[in-house]
């Protein structure tokens, strides 16, 4: 009998990520069924201080950054050879910046680059996800490291897509870039969640928390999105992969993008 060996006969995702940020690529990795292969380029992001370290915070004028050419536009480069049936823009807060008028024209340079293979804008993918649950009222949480300056940001730009945004805000777990302990992130969510939203939407691709979108959903009785867990859904169906994906939210026993 045959070992898996890591062919994808169903279909081959690519991942767009910064460069210190493996939570897109590994998130993916995690729901992703037999037969399908993850693919990341990373594209530099100015998080990096004079001294070497991570600086602690993201605000508009790095997030915008990333979207720029040439880097993105490089890495998308080095992806296209592969074949992929899609490639996820895995970077939430430039849309903030850029609104989604401006996201379309970011994806349209991105899929020339590409070749003609469709680009998820992760972003997008949010708002599509939303529009399939019917919802209307959302939570929205997002890292430690966003600014108040970007968090307001994102809820302007929900608010643009005709969403009511209950309450918004950094999840204060911690105050270092990385990832928070899933039960901090749990607690913060539950603590945070008003009973008038719809759905919790949980922003920021570098964000680790699919770990917890079953438990939250079990205990707040209505659906959590994530920015990885509805641009892997998107990039999925893209794809036309109907696989069953458990465990990590509702949206995946729901039907195509709208």
């Amino acid at each position: 009998m045959w070992q898996p060996d890591g062919a994808a006969p169903l279909g081959k995702i690519g991942v767009l990520t910064p460069h210190l940020d493996p939570v897109p690529e590994t998130e993916f990795q995690a729901m992703t069924p037999n037969g399908v292969s993850i693919h990341a380029a990373r594209v530099p992001l100015g998080m990096i201080g004079a001294d070497g370290k991570i600086v602690p915070t993201i605000g508009p004028e790095v997030a915008k950054a990333f979207s720029e050419p040439p880097a993105v536009d490089q890495a998308v480069d080095l992806l296209a050879p592969l074949e992929l049936n899609s490639v996820v823009y895995c970077f939430t807060s430039s849309s903030y910046i850029l609104g989604s008028r401006n996201d379309s024209v970011l994806k349209a340079r991105l899929e020339e680059r590409s070749n003609g293979i469709p680009v998820v804008i992760q972003t997008s993918a949010i708002v599509s996800a939303l529009r399939a649950l019917s919802i209307q009222r959302i939570s929205l949480m997002h890292p430690p490291w966003y600014t108040p300056e970007l968090d307001d940001m994102g809820a302007t730009y929900f608010k643009g897509e005709g969403f009511e945004v209950i309450y918004h805000s950094p999840a204060h777990i911690h105050r270092e870039y990385g990832d928070p302990a899933p039960e901090k992130i749990f607690s913060w969510a539950i603590d945070h969640t008003p009973d008038e939203a719809d759905a919790l939407v949980i922003g920021g691709g570098g964000f680790r928390a699919i770990g917890v979108v079953s438990a939250l959903e079990t205990k707040l009785d209505r659906p959590v999105i994530t920015a990885n867990q509805a641009s892997f859904w998107c990039a999925l169906s893209i794809a036309g992969i109907s696989h069953p994906i458990r465990e990590y939210g509702r949206i995946f026993d729901t039907g195509d993008p709208v």
